[in-house]
């Protein structure tokens, strides 16, 4: 991705969190976890998992794992509301994490998950990485938290951007 792309990126997370009621932190009856950022959208399930699949991929993160529950419900004829994980990351945050503290290594790959809403819509739903490594108060992780949050918030703009 070159300097220009990363840079509207960045500029597009910045916009999103801007903008009030587009993302919203959870209330801790929905997540038992800090950091938590939703983003509701009008687009149908099938396309804002395509779309965030294109984000991460544009931003050269590697998309480590895919599964949906409501897939695998409809395969056995049962019909529940659409969602879906998908777990992301890049092995040059994972050696850095990983210098800073092995403990840290259980948070990662870092997921975003897609549910459909009863509007009709589907959220994309994450943890800030950065409220994820909070809690090993390691030297260094703090930063790689902080690129990581400005890296899923580009990939969540482009996902969720109106077309």
């Amino acid at each position: 991705m070159s300097p220009m792309q990363r840079l509207a990126g960045v500029l597009a997370a910045v916009a999103v969190l801007a903008c009030g009621g587009a993302a919203t932190a959870q209330q801790p009856e929905d997540f038992p976890y800090d950091g938590m950022v939703r983003i509701d959208t009008a687009y149908d399930f099938p396309t804002l998992w395509s779309r965030l699949e294109t984000a991460v991929r544009d931003h050269e993160m590697l998309l480590l794992m895919r599964a949906s529950a409501s897939r695998g419900a409809a395969n056995r004829g049962i019909n529940i509301p659409s969602n879906g994980v998908m777990d992301v990351f890049r092995n040059d945050y994972a050696v850095r994490m990983l210098q800073a503290s092995v403990a840290a290594g259980f948070e990662a790959p870092m997921r975003f998950y897609l549910v459909e809403t009863e509007s009709g819509g589907t959220a994309l739903i994450y943890r800030r990485p950065s409220a994820a490594f909070a809690a090993y108060n390691a030297e260094g992780l703090e930063d790689v938290g902080a690129e990581l949050d400005v890296m899923f918030g580009s990939i969540a703009a482009q996902a969720t951007a109106p077309q």
